[in-house]
């Protein structure tokens, strides 16, 4: 995505007089990524990126919650106006921050309400990566035992550079069969039985 169209969003949604790009410590590509991006760094100067992250923890679970709010939010037959007009309302009303009131307004006026909760999960990556914590997803066939997540959070933990901090997730598919599929920051591994069986099915299904 193009920096300068980045960098125009960081000037509508920035509450300060500096327009320049502060550009977090990891990296959200997509149209989601664009405003996480400009979001954190209008809040990085206006010193409230714990209180913007807090207040987009919270819309979200409304959001969740919520099945009238979330079908306002993702209407794309709703009228821009009437939802920029009603998300200023609202934030005015639960007293949101300047930077969380301009990105609801700013996503509402260009139509991208829809893209909304991808926006908030990036920047809590992003929020992640700032606090030094490490994001890494583990899906199993079973669950895990205390005894496994603790033996794989050790070996995870190599991975780790000086002072960060592995924030483990776990998850369970029984299609994998067996194995587990690790994800931590930007590496993705593949060690479940269920991809191995679709490997050797592909290679005796081009060798017939």
């Amino acid at each position: 995505m193009s920096l300068i169209k980045t960098n125009m969003l960081v000037r509508s949604l920035s509450t300060s007089a500096a327009s320049q790009l502060i550009k977090p410590s990891v990296q959200v590509f997509g149209l989601e990524g664009r405003y996480a991006t400009a979001l954190y760094s209008a809040a990085s100067k206006s010193k409230s990126l714990d209180v913007v992250e807090k207040e987009l923890r919270q819309f979200q679970q409304s959001i969740k919650a919520d099945a009238k709010l979330k079908e306002f939010i993702i209407n794309p037959t709703l009228k821009r106006s009437l939802k920029v007009d009603a998300l200023k309302h609202v934030s005015s009303k639960i007293n949101l921050s300047a930077t969380t009131s301009n990105l609801l307004g700013l996503m509402a006026e260009n139509g991208r309400l829809g893209k909304l909760d991808a926006v908030i999960n990036a920047f809590k990556i992003m929020m992640a990566g700032h606090r030094g914590e490490v994001t890494c997803e583990v899906i199993t066939a079973k669950p895990l035992d205390q005894a496994q997540t603790q033996s794989l959070e050790a070996a995870l933990k190599k991975f780790l550079k000086g002072n960060e901090t592995i924030q483990l997730t776990a998850k369970v598919d029984p299609a994998l069969i067996g194995g587990m599929i690790v994800s931590i920051g930007d590496k993705y591994v593949d060690m479940s039985v269920a991809s191995k069986v679709k490997k050797y099915t592909e290679i005796i299904s081009a060798a017939a």
